[in-house]
């Protein structure tokens, strides 16, 4: 019997697909896990992260929705609120209630009516808007105080993976013309033959033909 996270992840799927929202795209990682999200962000418009292509992935308990998943990022991004490991970190992902270092108001933290779509909503407008005060992230934080450098670094980092990317693509061009060109030899080399040997068999039969009419004579 299905759970009652699986029921609503599985609404919030289907809703997703039907209306789609801009700034992202979402899924699953296997089909057959409704607990585990693709999802990949559009780096905001305005923003040191526009024109970036940044996949996460979102991970739900098993007690979803009392419970926040976990979205940690797969791309590589340079922001306060995210860990090196690309661990998101943001209020709505905190657990509900009282927070112990008393940093956040328990209304800014998990709460059972986010969705998917709130989430990574909330997400967009932390590249948006990068929270400095308590940052998962130290060396961006420090940055983004302290001079340009931090928008130099973020700069840098998206370049990387745009150049990555661009690599990866000529890569595939050249194996994709690599792969065109063996398949046009192999046909080739068929062709030849396969005109071969229709060629000696019809010297064959000409062969033949001769010999028959030779002995008519």
């Amino acid at each position: 019997m299905a759970s009652q996270a699986s029921l609503l992840l599985l609404k919030q799927l289907k809703d997703l697909c039907k209306n789609p929202v801009d700034g992202f795209s979402a899924g699953l990682v296997d089909e057959n896990n409704i607990f585990e999200w693709s999802v990949t962000i559009i780096g905001p418009p305005d923003t040191l992260y526009e024109g970036g292509f940044f996949n996460a992935i979102m991970s739900f308990p098993p007690n979803y929705p009392n419970s926040p998943p976990a979205v940690k990022f797969m791309s590589e991004i340079w922001h306060p609120n995210v860990y090196a490991d690309g661990r998101v970190c943001i209020s709505i992902l905190h657990p509900p209630g009282d927070d112990p270092n008393g940093y956040e108001l328990a209304s800014e933290r998990w709460m059972p009516v986010h969705t998917v779509e709130s989430i990574v909503l909330s997400i967009i407008s932390m590249l948006s808007s990068p929270n400095d005060e308590s940052p998962a992230n130290v060396e961006a934080a420090f940055l983004m105080q302290t001079s340009m450098t931090y928008a130099n670094v973020v700069n840098l980092k998206l370049l990387s993976r745009t150049q990555v990317c661009c690599l990866t693509l000529v890569c595939f061009y050249h194996r994709c013309n690599l792969f065109l060109f063996l398949m046009i030899e192999h046909l080739f080399i068929h062709l030849q033959k396969e005109w071969r040997e229709r060629r000696d068999e019809f010297k064959r039969k000409v062969s033949r033909c001769i010999r028959r009419s030779q002995e008519m004579l």
